[in-house]
């Protein structure tokens, strides 16, 4: 069994982590089920979020009895300390629980520090002090914040995008974490879906060993997939070597990485799907988003307003409107069956 020491924290689990926003479109039922299956078969570490409806709730049903036996991480993008400690005791309640192992601020704007006037990185501080936090983390989608994050010296794990994808900035930002000794958690380590090899996505993460990657789990068979490589991990070979050289000259660039931050758009276009369904459509079974509730998604794309606001919010500068409109041409041309 591979494992992975989260920076300073001293945590040690299992590579495999449990990403825990897609439980957010199953039943209970089934999100019991799966969490269930992880904790048996090995996975300890379980990340969830205040924003993720009822992902945290899930997480409460599935563990109640052997909460001292895994490692709950939770986030919060509260912007005032009155927000802050209302997410913190509804999240202490979902998952039924009176501490959380780690407690990250969720994907902010800037980089919360003491005196910087907002109070939420003091509200932080009192939380640890109170036995309710045992680490203080971050989240973030932006190279420069999360760059921040790491010289303040202020967190112990930096959540941020992490996949055979990576620019060479990303990757100089797992090194620069590791050298502070500071925990990196890798979100979207199948670049929301582009990345179909489990095996490459799992032998790239498995190169560094301050690393641990969540997997985002909705279905049995996605997480029997990794739950396998907990006893038989994927090593890098030629054949998964060319896998990730193929699929880094497809999707290194300027494409749709479906973090959905860009949301909600006012009209309703579901942009992070919707503005890399070239992709989608290409890497995947076509038959799933060519669905008549699919066109009527795209369709939508033909009444945006432009007004700029998927654009200003992209955290990786995309001109979000021009993708949608390319995504959208490439798609009729797809349903008037031409070939791709």
């Amino acid at each position: 069994m591979q494992t992975v020491v989260l920076g300073k924290t001293g945590i040690v689990t299992n590579k495999n982590g449990f990403g825990a926003l897609p439980i957010q479109r199953v039943s209970d039922q089934e999100a019991v089920r799966l969490l269930r299956k992880a904790y048996e078969a090995g996975v300890t570490f379980f990340d969830t979020a205040r924003l993720y409806t009822d992902s945290e709730h899930k997480l409460g049903l599935a563990f109640a009895g052997i909460r001292e036996k895994i490692f709950l991480a939770s986030k919060t993008g509260a912007q005032t300390p009155e927000g802050f400690w209302a997410d913190l005791e509804t999240t202490l309640t979902n998952l039924k629980t009176d501490y959380l192992d780690l407690y990250q601020f969720h994907n902010p704007a800037f980089c919360p520090k003491p005196g910087d006037g907002t109070g939420l990185y003091e509200c932080m501080v009192e939380a640890k002090e109170q036995g309710k936090i045992r680490h203080i983390g971050i989240t973030n989608h932006r190279l420069s914040v999360a760059n921040e994050a790491v010289e303040s010296g202020l967190y112990e794990t930096l959540q941020f995008p992490f996949s055979y994808l990576a620019s060479e900035e990303d990757l100089a930002l797992e090194i620069k974490c590791r050298e502070a000794g500071m925990g990196f958690i890798a979100m979207k380590a199948l670049s929301g879906g582009l990345i179909t090899n489990s095996a490459a996505a799992y032998a790239f993460e498995a190169q560094f060993d301050n690393v641990l990657p969540i997997w985002g789990v909705q279905r049995e068979k996605e997480l029997d997939e990794f739950l396998s490589y907990i006893a038989d991990p994927p090593e890098m070979t030629d054949a998964l070597r060319e896998v990730i050289e193929q699929d880094r000259s497809m999707l290194t660039g300027d494409f749709c990485r479906g973090c959905g931050y860009c949301m909600p758009c006012p009209v309703g276009i579901e942009i992070n799907n919707c503005a890399r369904m070239s992709l989608l459509i290409r890497r995947a079974p076509s038959a799933a988003q060519l669905t008549e509730e699919m066109q009527k998604k795209m369709l939508l794309i033909e009444k945006c307003l432009n007004c700029g606001r998927c654009k200003s919010k992209c955290p990786y500068h995309l001109d979000t409107p021009a993708l949608l409109r390319r995504n959208l041409q490439d798609y009729k041309e797809i349903l008037a069956g031409k070939d791709y």
